[in-house]
């Protein structure tokens, strides 16, 4: 059943084909992968191979894994996704990286704001690693925002993060501020840059993805408007891709860049001062 799915599954130009039929049929059979190697030369129950059957036919249209399966890890930790939030992806990580080496103290009550925080991996990663730490999470999306509350209750943070509805910095209040750290992946893939990605980021928000111009421009208000938010000597960390970093606004210094293990730019680190 693997092999055959498999081979369906990489006709449809899905990268790991072997990878993503093993992970549906444990999905639908509701098994861990020692199981899956325990029960090789097992006859499938019937109930089981229609279940994974239609799962394969959802991945050879493109459909990620993770939104098949409803759920994927981030920072080892697992997050409930849907088409209305975009898929965490380990290139976020190096974000959390860079704000942990920044902040060492874990028992400290800092404050973070998370913008544009959509399935809620960053601000409830956060909540995580800093007990003590309250958070403020923003989205445009109210779908988007289910989500994140529904993962904060399953990873029992929900009480020290603030979920507000609105566009980017918008909707934050006098009393959420003043934050020791701003973080935010944006939608910063160009425009021009969508009709080159690969087939299943159709079916995630393009909302999440493009500002439809040149993808600096959530990353621009993020940086512009984010420094009257900080205590002093706050950052702000933010993802990026190929279109790189805005100009560092006044009040603002680039205090260095983020890249991954490739040498690739994967986003910013600005301090106030």
């Amino acid at each position: 059943m693997i092999r055959q799915a498999a081979s369906q599954l990489a006709e449809a130009g899905c990268e790991s084909a072997r990878v993503d039929a093993e992970i549906l049929l444990m999905h639908v059979w509701q098994i861990s992968r020692t199981d899956l190697i325990i029960r090789a030369l097992d006859e499938v129950p019937e109930s089981i191979e229609t279940a994974f059957k239609i799962a394969i036919k959802r991945r050879e249209q493109r459909e990620p894994v993770a939104y098949i399966i409803g759920e994927k890890e981030f920072w080892s930790r697992p997050f409930h996704v849907s088409p209305d939030v975009l898929i965490p992806r380990p290139e976020t990580e190096h974000l959390i990286e860079a704000l942990l080496e920044q902040f060492p103290d874990s028992d400290a009550a800092y404050r973070f704001c998370d913008i544009g925080t959509g399935s809620g991996c960053i601000a409830i990663t956060l909540a995580c690693e800093y007990p003590q730490a309250r958070i403020v999470a923003t989205d445009i999306s109210e779908a988007a925002l289910r989500i994140a509350r529904c993962n904060a209750e399953r990873l029992n943070v929900s009480d020290r993060i603030t979920f507000r509805h609105g566009d980017m910095l918008q909707p934050l209040q006098e009393e959420d501020g003043p934050f020791d750290a701003i973080i935010s992946n944006p939608p910063y893939v160009a425009k021009h840059e969508m009709d080159a990605l690969a087939a299943e980021l159709d079916h995630e928000p393009r909302g999440a993805l493009t500002d439809e111009s040149d993808g600096m421009q959530f990353l621009s208000i993020i940086i512009g408007e984010g420094a009257q938010w900080l205590k002093p000597e706050g950052v702000i960390i933010v993802e990026t891709g190929l279109c790189g970093l805005p100009p560092t606004p006044a009040g603002l210094m680039m205090k260095n860049e983020i890249v991954d293990l490739a040498g690739h730019l994967r986003g910013g680190l600005y301090r106030t001062g």
